[in-house]
């Protein structure tokens, strides 16, 4: 018996090695397969989001269709998706999708709980406190419209309909409603333009070729510091 459980203590290293060799040899692997497999780009699923449920808020708005799907695609689709999206983008060092894709997604569950804790009487929401609300996303998407100048000229297109948009609907909650009806065209061309960035990145990749351009930066960005990191890349490529 005690020779027994000492063969099998003597023979214990030798077989945690050989587990050792072959988790490694399978990581191994894995990794080589990982690098040689395509990887989606995850702009098609925060575009198509964002603009599936900015498109929808504005029917709403112009009164063709009840909350009932908007808040529906805004905590799915505008929401949870937009939001896994933007963190697949922080995946491949893209910090304005990662950011961009995060943050509106979250405005969008943001949205939704206001309208629900509305509906339900708890912790309610004036005009003008949805409208600090807007004015807060106002100042947010600034940052990223002025970021958009560096990309290209589809996504500097986009934000700067989507800030006009925000601005227009702070002047509706604080002023004239007029200003929320406006915003709702705006807020209509911003969605399109987004499903023009999304159409872009799904047919030239499957063309091979340019068939939706999205138009040079803006600005054009100057070379990068010795000491700093690799730039980015850009939620669309410049010459998609």
């Amino acid at each position: 018996m005690l020779s027994d459980i000492l063969r099998s203590v003597n023979s214990t290293p030798s077989r945690f090695s050989h587990a050792l060799f072959v988790l490694g040899t399978a990581g191994l692997k894995s990794i080589t397969m990982s690098d040689s497999v395509k990887v989606g780009n995850p702009a098609v699923v925060g575009l198509a989001g964002f603009g599936l449920t900015t498109l929808l808020l504005q029917v709403h708005n112009l009164g063709l269709c009840s909350i009932g799907p908007v808040l529906a695609m805004g905590l799915i689709f505008g929401g949870l998706a937009q939001m896994i999206a933007g963190f697949q983008e922080q995946k491949i060092g893209n910090n304005f999708g990662f950011s961009a894709f995060v943050a509106y997604g979250s405005f969008w569950i943001g949205l939704g709980i206001i309208w629900i804790l509305n509906s339900l009487g708890i912790y309610e929401s004036s005009k003008t406190d949805v409208g600090w609300f807007l004015v807060a996303w106002t100042g947010y998407t600034t940052i990223l419209w002025i970021a958009s100048m560096w990309i290209h000229k589809a996504m500097f297109s986009t934000f700067t309909l989507l800030i006009a948009g925000f601005i227009l609907l702070d002047l509706g909650h604080f002023g004239p409603a007029i200003f929320n009806t406006i915003a709702c065209y705006v807020l209509i061309l911003c969605a399109l333009n987004a499903w023009y960035m999304m159409a872009g990145i799904i047919i030239n990749d499957l063309a091979g070729r340019t068939v939706l351009p999205m138009g040079t930066p803006v600005i054009s960005a100057g070379p990068a510091p010795a000491s700093s990191q690799p730039a980015t890349p850009d939620m669309v490529p410049a010459n998609a």
